[in-house]
């Protein structure tokens, strides 16, 4: 049986890596392409941002906020929208 591995964002604990994915998907379906993210969610997709393996790059000079946008296939993924105006994409599962 493979153990599980606990997750923390900021003052939020998960368990498990499944249900830290879990709750980061659960998040990204209540929102529409084009929806810009709470600020409740926003602080907490800040801390998992920066779980990510290419977390400098995605962060780049600082991060303004967050939106949802259409990605490949037809699906839909958190953007990171920085303070300099640029946006890079990020997938919430790698910030596990």
């Amino acid at each position: 049986m493979v153990a599980k591995k606990p997750v923390r964002y900021g003052t939020l604990h998960f368990e498990s890596q499944k249900d830290a994915k879990a709750f980061l998907n659960a998040m990204l379906n209540r929102y529409d392409p084009g929806d810009k993210v709470s600020a409740t969610d926003a602080a907490v997709l800040a801390e998992a941002l920066k779980l990510h393996p290419e977390a400098d790059e995605k962060i780049g000079p600082g991060i303004k906020d967050f939106s949802v946008r259409s990605a490949e296939f037809g699906s839909k993924c958190f953007w990171v929208n920085r303070t300099d105006g640029t946006t890079a994409k990020f997938s919430h599962t790698a910030c596990v």
